[in-house]
């Protein structure tokens, strides 16, 4: 019986659990939003990449109004 729960309890990690449960659920793209945005790097990736897109967006914006 100690056998058979220090196998499992080697197999058994919380972060794989949790991404399981998420993907069982549905809700994969939520879990790595949050996960993403509880990172500090993440977080600081996040906000660079959606300004860089906004950047691109007026520019596009104001360079065809010119033209």
């Amino acid at each position: 019986m100690d056998d058979e729960k220090d196998q499992s309890d080697q197999t058994n990690w919380k972060g794989l659990r949790e991404i399981d449960r998420a993907i069982s659920e549905n809700r994969l793209t939520s879990y790595s939003w949050k996960k993403a945005w509880a990172d500090p790097w993440g977080r600081i990736k996040l906000i660079a990449i959606f300004v860089a897109l906004a950047a691109f967006v007026a520019f596009v914006i104001v360079n065809d109004v010119i033209l």
